[in-house]
Parts: C-alpha cells; sequence; structure tokens
C-alpha cells in the first residue's frame, strides 16, 4: 500500500504523539493504591499490552521515518534553476527564513539616532547600512521561503511511499 509523503509525514507526528500518549499511560496502568492487605484490581489495559502496543507502533514509527528520509534524499525540487533533493530544499527554505528574520532585525534599526549625552557631548548612534535595503532584502527572502515551501509541499503530494497505513487510519 503507497501513501504520498505528505501523508507519511502527518503519520509521523500522529504515531509520535501515539507514543508519548501510550508511555504516559504506562504509568496509569503500572501503580494502584490499595489498603494494606487487599490484593489489587488489574486494569483491562494491562501493561503488557501497552508494551506489545508501543513496541509495534515504534517499529512502525522507525520504518517510516526511513521511507521519508530516503524519498527527501531520491526525489528533487527545482529551485531558482537549481535541482536539489528535497532534504536540501528543506534546509534553504529554514536557512531563507533565518536570512530574512536577520535582515528584518537590521531592517527595523534606524539610520540615526539619539544615543547619550554627558555633559557638552551629544552621541548618536549611526547606522552603517540602509535598512530600508535590508527591509526589502527581508520581504524579498520571505517571498523566496514561501515559493520554496510551495514546490515541497506540492512535490510531497507527488513522492510517494510504500507504507500500509490502515492501522492507523
Amino acid at each position: 500500500m503507497a501513501i504520498n509523503l505528505a501523508e507519511a509525514v502527518k503519520l509521523k507526528s500522529i504515531l509520535t504523539k501515539k507514543i508519548q500518549e501510550l508511555t504516559s499511560s504506562v504509568h496509569q496502568v503500572s501503580h494502584t493504591i490499595i489498603e494494606k492487605g487487599e490484593q489489587p484490581v488489574k486494569p483491562e489495559y494491562t501493561l503488557e499490552m501497552i508494551e506489545a502496543e508501543l513496541k509495534e507502533i515504534r517499529k512502525d514509527s522507525r520504518k517510516l521515518d526511513s521511507l521519508i528520509y530516503r524519498a527527501n534524499i531520491d526525489n528533487t525540487i527545482l529551485f531558482k534553476d537549481e535541482v536539489m533533493p528535497i532534504v536540501e530544499a528543506i534546509e534553504l527554505a529554514i536557512q531563507l527564513r533565518a536570512e530574512a528574520a536577520f535582515c528584518k532585525q537590521l531592517g527595523m534599526t534606524e539610520k540615526e539616532s539619539y544615543y547619550h549625552s554627558s555633559g557638552e557631548t551629544i552621541l548618536y548612534n549611526v547606522a552603517l547600512f540602509d535598512p530600508m535595503h535590508y527591509r526589502n532584502q527581508s520581504n524579498e527572502l520571505e517571498k523566496e521561503a514561501h515559493r520554496l515551501s510551495n514546490l515541497i509541499n506540492a512535490k510531497n503530494y507527488q513522492v510517494e511511499i510504500e507504507f500500509d497505513d490502515s492501522k492507523y487510519f
């Protein structure tokens, strides 16, 4: 059975959450409070059942991870006349967003601002760059990151991997 890469990424998130929930439920079923001399009542959903389910989900999660990684390496995206694996495109999108945030920060500074006054001396903080240039660059980088993310998302719906998700949906 095949699912597309977008579904696989979503399923990976679901499996991670399910593992966290089951791990939490271990604490709920592994102990009980009783009066001295009384026999504890075992819950219907036992620790052994949770452990078995956790083992199966963890195995599926590892397999899914491997398939996602392989698909992200083997499939490519064309961006700005450059062909790159999806994994590289994802990293580039992250870098573009980080650079956009950096440029936005520089773009928010004033060209010149009052800094300090002591006696007759008045000091100013003067930017040695054009803040407007960085504001504009930030906008362009955000647009590029958005375009690249759209390409990645579109590719994620085209690429299929062999994984049976019927246990989870």
